[in-house]
């Protein structure tokens, strides 16, 4: 997408008027933040805590299969909990406002083997100003997956069904190594001229290790030695409740990044992006997924990802009510609201992957009108600019807009 307005059919007062509702939902939530936040963030540290001290009760008897599995369901959901809804939320930021230093995204180190500090640079910054911006944003793909047509399709790419079943097992792994080179890419912009030979034994480096011999010595070491005679069950515990974690939490990022209706743009966009404009680019490029109460907690309630992406500093436990809001946004303005149901939305990231494995030869559709990514010239817009106010109404936006090709079609 080269030209987001002309895309959502939306005037500059339009843009003006979306960004100014949505700084209003902002103030409503800043407003309204208190002891009831203050309690829920509390008593979800409390379960976790909760879930994982019993895991770790139940596992003195792992050597039997029934205890086994029981002690490892509560230990994946403990670190699903710790993760997604606790790591995730905190590090972002979403309850400093408490000036709680336990529960502080300058001092919570989330359970997983990549450093919080590292993670924060990378995902903070990087994914979350430059969502979804083709050469900017180096969560499209993670560096190893082919997400949209308009990344160069290369050989490599033919193997990327087999290295996604790689990324979803060891999720944690990829985003800690893919976090720690993007530190220090940071680190020699901030430095020009620096020996890139000397980065491989950079402090960056250095608390990416600490960090990686700190976790595999407490969950293969520390606690399969505390069960004394059961050390090698609850060694498989700790790798099969990993590995659970490891599947959802990628299955959450995948559904809220890479279905049908979360669009690509490009780098000259952002290159005069107003903050008004970079509102409306969030809501186009993340998608959302249908959840219950208890899968919204499990998925750090990521399956309101619009929302997460419009205020990824405001409380998480805010997101149901803030979505209801946005939902009517988007319908005001004849705004797209991607969602679906997860198997759905995770099944549409899924096509993708495998078919654009393949050379774009083989391919039909281009970046332009395929399913998975499109652009402006989709539906053949008029620049909204040189439009009436009338004609550029938010009645007469995509949605219009379609309907009309569609009947000149028929």
């Amino acid at each position: 997408m080269t030209d987001i307005a002309r895309y959502a059919h939306l005037t500059d007062v339009d843009i003006d008027s979306l960004s100014c509702e949505l700084d209003a939902i902002r103030r409503d939530i800043e407003d309204q933040r208190g002891e009831r936040d203050s309690r829920y963030i509390h008593r979800i540290i409390a379960v976790q805590r909760g879930l994982e001290l019993g895991a770790r009760a139940v596992l003195l008897g792992s050597r039997r299969k029934p205890i086994w599995l029981v002690g490892t369901s509560m230990l994946a959901c403990s670190k699903i909990l710790e993760n997604m809804e606790l790591g995730h939320n905190i590090s972002h930021g979403q309850w400093d406002w408490m000036n709680d230093p336990e529960i502080h995204s300058n001092s919570w180190e989330w359970d997983q083997v990549g450093p919080s500090s590292q993670w924060k640079r990378a995902h903070n910054y990087s994914h979350h100003v430059y969502t979804n911006i083709v050469g900017m944003d180096d969560d499209i793909g993670f560096g190893i997956l082919r997400m949209t047509r308009d990344v160069e399709w290369r050989p490599v790419n033919l193997i990327q069904p087999l290295a996604n079943v790689v990324l979803a097992t060891t999720f944690e792994w990829g985003i800690a190594r893919h976090d720690l080179d993007a530190q220090k890419r940071m680190d020699v912009e901030r430095h020009p001229g620096t020996d890139v030979s000397r980065i491989g034994k950079s402090e960056a480096s250095r608390t990416f290790w600490r960090k990686i011999g700190k976790q595999m010595g407490k969950d293969f070491v520390l606690f399969p030695a505390l069960t004394g005679r059961a050390w090698k069950t609850t060694l498989t515990a700790n790798a099969s409740a990993n590995l659970i974690r490891n599947l959802w939490a990628y299955a959450v990022i995948f559904c809220g990044h890479f279905p049908d209706g979360a669009e690509k743009f490009t780098m000259a966009e952002y290159e005069s992006e107003t903050r008004q404009q970079w509102y409306l680019r969030q809501m186009l490029g993340s998608a959302n997924f249908r959840a219950g109460p208890l899968m919204a907690l499990m998925s750090g309630n990521l399956c309101y990802q619009i929302e997460h992406h419009l205020f990824p500093d405001l409380p998480s436990n805010r997101y149901p009510e803030i979505a209801e809001r946005v939902e009517a946004l988007c319908e005001k303005f004849d705004l797209p609201y991607t969602t679906g149901s997860l198997p759905r939305q995770y099944w549409l990231a899924l096509r993708t992957i495998h078919k654009l494995a393949l050379p774009d030869s083989l391919l039909s559709r281009t970046s332009d009108d395929a399913p998975e990514t499109s652009s402006e010239q989709r539906f053949g817009l008029a620049d909204p600019r040189e439009t009436t106010v009338e004609a550029a109404s938010p009645r007469h936006g995509l949605k219009a807009a379609i309907g009309a090709l569609r009947s000149a079609h028929r």
